[in-house]
């Protein structure tokens, strides 16, 4: 079953632009599903750089004069290159036949950053068109369901599926929004899986990580510490290692795309947090797959920081999908008064407290101090309103 995907009209944009296309994000988010789906009935071509066949057959190519090399890998109109960080030398090539003015579209795939972009801003500068795909939102996992239909709205989801619903929000809590993992039948040893080293498999090549169970041990701090700040000094105190690699292997699992960080939010350091970073995961099912904690039980104990994690991720990857026209924080006061999460977009700020169920009065000390209302995010708010439902 293909899952429609927002980020659909991105991709025919690239398509139908002048520029090469370069598409991120985690392995398994449905890179490749997603432009065979929109590339039907083109013709096109796609190369794999994790098959070594391929690699090599566009390397021979590359060797020809542009229009020869076009014709050996079969005139396509659209060339595809997936796992294109594997051949560091692909975005050189690929920029050489864009100068050539050949009559094809080339698309890079790739799922990490970690060379890529770098690679990509070499050769590529104001050459390339970029398209983020972060796992499924929730409006797209939610067309995977039998019962859902585009047509209702949020209003009628709630008067006549509440309990399905619901039930799909816990679901979505506890095994994530990666399609394959939307669709099984076993979410729990798909996810296993993934978090086993299928994810970081492009930061071992690197060299930069000695042992793939420093990151697994790694990773399972960040996941018990997850929605609060964290230290990089007490990680590498747990860790028994250099606060500089922590720092390494923080970056490398954000260019990967397995999490990411907000930083705090400030204009007066005197009385404000200035310098902490909150970890979060982009797929809650990751995080609980580490701590093979699956409960589908909202009194689950981590319930309030799960769905902190949850929210905060659904609002980065519409970010992402949007071409990241927002920067995303949160905020702590020296007073310890805290607001979850912080939206600047342009001179515009928004505000959030995110709890699974309501609980103490918000905080006045940032309406105080900004003019900005904070909001307040409970799983009821989310169900009942229309904030998922942008099409």
């Amino acid at each position: 079953m293909y899952i429609r995907r927002i980020a659909e009209q991105t991709l025919l944009d690239i398509l139908n632009g002048p520029k090469v296309g370069i598409i991120l994000g985690a392995r398994q988010v449905g890179k490749t599903t997603l432009v065979e789906h929109v590339l039907a009935g083109r013709k096109a071509v796609f190369l794999n750089f994790d098959v070594e066949i391929d690699k090599q057959r566009f390397l021979a190519a590359a060797a020809l004069p542009p229009p020869d090399g076009l014709s050996s890998l079969g005139t396509p109109q659209i060339l595809v290159v997936d796992e294109a960080q594997r051949l560091p030398e692909a975005p050189r090539i690929v920029k050489g036949w864009y100068d050539a003015k050949l009559p094809v579209k080339a698309l890079l795939l790739g799922s990490s950053s970690l060379n890529l972009l770098d690679q990509a801003a070499e050769s590529l500068t104001g050459r390339n068109e970029k398209l983020l795909l972060p796992p499924l939102v929730f409006e797209e996992s939610l067309r995977s369901q039998s019962w859902y239909s585009e047509a209702y709205t949020p209003q009628i989801l709630h008067e006549r599926f509440a309990t399905p619903l619901r039930t799909f929000l816990l679901q979505a809590l506890a095994f994530g929004s990666y399609p394959e993992v939307v669709l099984s039948q076993d979410k729990a040893h798909l996810l296993r899986n993934l978090s086993s080293d299928y994810l970081w498999k492009d930061i071992l090549p690197t060299g930069l990580v000695k042992s793939p169970d420093l990151i697994k041990r790694l990773l399972t701090l960040l996941a018990h510490q997850t929605a609060h700040e964290v230290s990089t000094q007490e990680l590498a105190t747990q860790l028994q290692m250099a606060r500089p690699t922590v720092e390494r292997y923080l970056d490398l699992l954000e260019q990967t795309y397995v999490i990411f960080r907000l930083p705090s939010f400030s204009t007066n350091p005197r009385k404000e947090i200035a310098k902490g970073k909150k970890v979060f995961f982009w797929d809650t099912g990751i995080r609980n797959a580490l701590l093979n904690a699956f409960s589908t039980e909202e009194f689950r104990p981590d319930i309030g920081t799960l769905w902190e994690n949850w929210v905060i991720a659904e609002v980065a990857k519409h970010n992402l999908l949007q071409g990241c026209t927002s920067e995303l924080f949160f905020w702590r006061s020296r007073a310890q008064s805290e607001v979850d999460l912080v939206v600047k977009t342009g001179d515009e700020i928004q505000a959030f407290e995110i709890k699974w169920r309501p609980g103490r009065p918000i905080t006045r000390a940032f309406t105080t101090m900004y003019g900005v209302a904070v909001q307040r995010v409970t799983s009821q708010d989310f169900l009942t309103s229309a904030a998922w439902a942008r099409r």
